[in-house]
């Protein structure tokens, strides 16, 4: 019987998972990303594979004019500057009011008190999705200073599992704690991810590339935003075993991500996304 409950639930998943991603490919929603100058490259080059549009625009001055226009959002802190602030807060505000979800991924959120001072000032903006490694949502949770690694994680995603649902309750996000196994939760659901390979802790920005097409699948399902986080970072993951069967370090597994995300199929979808419920 719990055999049979956890195939119907994979093909469940599968059939999320290749809805959504078929409507950004239909769709190609405009996603907005005010992003840090490592990763604008490979955000964008991923948006454009999964079928989605990417403007990498932060601006203040163009902000009102340009955001509007726009599906979604997504802000991340990794080359933090105070320049910047205004318009990610500028952003924040304008696609919250005008109803479009946007998502927010606090790199590095412990490194120092400017940067988790800015990251819990985004927070109060309500971002729908918050997708970070264990140690930036423990950091946000705990909204205090501590030890930090970087823009890499000292911690495994299962430690900041009731962290991530307490901030999930305070601040009405859909939190994603990435890690080897991928934790999604909205405070009461929480949902694990399998899919993913090792070697993608080895290519910059790749945390910053699955953050921006959840803001893609968000944009296209808002109203199912734990479903639209949890198939986005199944999908990437699939993408990076595939891509993985050809590369041959992290340099061409970076290409072979990329075109594995854009070739996808039904029938892989299908068969190797990897979801299961935690709670």
């Amino acid at each position: 019987m719990g055999e049979r409950a956890s195939e119907g639930e994979a093909r469940e998943w599968g059939a999320t998972a290749w809805r959504i991603l078929t409507a950004v490919r239909e769709r190609s929603p405009l996603i907005q990303c005010i992003t840090n100058y490592v990763s604008m490259d490979l955000m964008a080059n991923t948006l454009l594979a999964a079928g989605a549009s990417p403007a990498m625009l932060h601006c203040l001055q163009e902000i009102p004019d340009f955001t509007p226009h726009a599906q979604a959002l997504c802000i991340n802190v990794g080359t933090l500057s105070p320049d910047w602030i205004p318009s990610m807060k500028t952003a924040a505000e304008l696609a919250t009011r005008l109803g479009k979800p946007w998502v927010l991924d606090p790199v590095a959120a412990s490194a120092s008190e400017f940067r988790l001072r800015a990251c819990l000032d985004l927070v109060q903006l309500k971002p729908v999705v918050l997708r970070g490694n264990a140690s930036e949502i423990l950091a946000l949770s705990n909204a205090s200073l501590g030890p930090s690694k970087g823009v890499d994680s000292s911690h495994r995603s299962v430690d900041a599992v009731e962290a991530a649902k307490s901030l999930a309750q305070g601040s009405g996000s859909v939190i994603a704690v990435s890690g080897a196994v991928d934790i999604i939760t909205d405070g009461q659901r929480v949902v694990g991810v399998k899919n993913g390979v090792a070697m993608l802790q080895k290519i910059t920005a790749a945390g910053c590339a699955v953050t921006a097409l959840i803001a893609a699948f968000v944009a296209v399902d808002p109203l199912h935003a734990l479903e639209a986080t949890a198939s986005a970072l199944s999908i990437f993951g699939l993408a990076a075993e595939m891509g993985m069967d050809m590369a041959r370090g992290p340099a061409s597994l970076r290409i072979h991500l990329i075109d594995s995300l854009h070739g996808l199929d039904q029938a892989a979808v299908f068969s190797r996304v990897s979801i299961t419920s935690m709670s």
